[in-house]
């Protein structure tokens, strides 16, 4: 039997919506947080916390929603993006990136909710997050987008380390804050069973 979504649900889901369009677009008021055409955002963070907080179903689909909503023409991607093409962009694999960074790191959490895994199971989702963001950037620029000159692999890459201090101590604090908001509010009230109902 399908699991029906509650108004609660919807609610979280728009909720995180919302903050990955404003993480999304934090370069509107800092225009230099962009490195190699790859905007440094809070994007990851939220997508990290989208998982730990709602668990791997509900963050997923917080995600999904969020990417569908970009593709239909709502302008919630970096720069106020927003649009079916935007998936031929060099960086739209970050957005993809984020459905399975939030499933994986709810799913690690799942099933062991100590505070060092909330740490763990962020880290791994920020992995993912680059695993894949950085594979479809690169063949965006070498199959159909105008790569800069002289692009390689380790050029690509090379981008991504100006991003990963940020996003690694983002990410822990992220599991940080999962963790802290599991114990107090969710254990405290109606949201309790929040992640297992999700």
């Amino acid at each position: 039997m399908k699991k029906q979504f509650k108004a609660i649900d919807i609610t979280l889901v728009g909720m995180f919506v919302a903050l990955m369009t404003i993480g999304a677009n934090i370069t509107s008021i800092a225009p230099f947080m962009v490195v190699g055409g790859v905007p440094i955002t809070l994007q990851t963070f939220f997508a990290v916390l989208a998982g730990a907080v709602l668990g791997s179903r509900l963050g997923s689909v917080a995600m999904t929603v969020y990417a569908l909503v970009g593709l239909v023409g709502v302008p919630v991607f970096a720069r106020f993006g927003g649009g079916f093409s935007s998936i031929i962009s060099p960086t739209f694999g970050f957005i993809l990136s984020f459905i399975l960074t939030a499933y994986v790191t709810g799913k690690i959490i799942e099933k062991n909710n100590k505070l060092p895994i909330y740490v763990v199971a962020a880290l791994i989702g920020l992995v993912i997050n680059y695993v894949v963001g950085t594979n479809w950037m690169y063949f965006a620029y070498k199959f159909w987008a105008a790569a800069p000159e002289g692009f390689t692999y380790q050029m690509a890459w090379l981008w991504m380390v100006v991003p990963l201090p940020k996003d690694i101590i983002l990410a822990v604090l992220a599991g940080i804050f999962a963790y802290r908001f599991d114990k107090s509010v969710l254990s405290k009230n109606q949201f309790r069973h929040l992640k297992k109902a999700a």
